[in-house]
């Protein structure tokens, strides 16, 4: 019952009839065109391309050709996660994002406190950018914490054809208003940062902090987006399945 979590759509699909979380499960690449036009593929994955480009007023075409550029291109670094089993899936999660996000929270924590302590009486956004981004990273550690405890290991059992008496519906419904919630924290750091771009004159910290807060945005939306679009429907239909 080990299951490929990822569903894609019928063969001959035109791009702009996907699900924008779908082209992202495929081709991983894809997530770099995506985060240039600043679509949303982790939390609003399921809104197909079309629909994303009405929301970000972008041209399809313009979209599309990009999308066939990169498939004309060089392929893929490495394995595609979208494609591992739950369980594994699961695991690379844990090794790679959960990992990365208990490496890079303390750290960026720190800088965004010496940044708002320094530079915060002359820029008052980074005394906000400290606080946004302390709330978002308690929360984080939390909602990891709940994955690896509770969603994770039923998530697990369900792919190797064991039975779980963890009802997962309610969780993962937490886990979805989270990411949510995260994308919001996301976005209003962006905002704050002026899309993460310091003045000219800043020092070495707070430079370093603006360019930490680019790539930990770009690792959650990868890490937000193998979950929702893939590992969470995967357990669902493994739940339905069970019963």
């Amino acid at each position: 019952m080990s299951h490929a979590p990822i569903e894609f759509s019928p063969k001959g699909t035109p791009l702009l009839d996907r699900g924008v979380g779908e082209l992202v499960a495929e081709r991983p690449n894809r997530s770099r065109i995506f985060q240039t036009h600043k679509i949303d593929f982790c939390c609003q994955g399921t809104r197909t391309l079309r629909q994303a480009c009405e929301r970000q007023k972008i041209d399809p075409a313009a979209i599309v050709k990009d999308l066939e550029d990169e498939l004309a291109g060089k392929p893929d670094d490495g394995e595609n996660p979208a494609l591992l089993p739950a369980d594994q899936l699961c695991e690379y999660i844990v090794e790679k994002h959960h990992r990365f996000l208990r490496d890079e929270l303390p750290r960026l924590f720190a800088m965004s406190e010496r940044v708002a302590r320094v530079h915060g009486g002359r820029t008052a956004s980074l005394i906000e950018v400290f606080q946004v981004f302390g709330e978002m990273s308690q929360e984080l550690l939390s909602h990891i914490e709940k994955e690896e405890t509770v969603v994770f290991p039923a998530v697990v059992s369900l792919s190797r054809g064991e039975k779980t008496s963890v009802p997962l519906e309610v969780p993962l419904s937490v886990m979805f208003r989270e990411h949510d919630e995260t994308a919001g924290f996301l976005k209003s750091l962006r905002e704050l940062t002026n899309d993460f771009s310091p003045p000219s004159d800043a020092c070495n910290t707070y430079r370093a902090l603006f360019a930490g807060l680019h790539d930990l945005e770009g690792d959650l939306q990868k890490h937000i987006h193998l979950e929702n679009a893939v590992l969470f429907p995967a357990a669902r239909k493994m739940v339905a399945e069970q019963n």
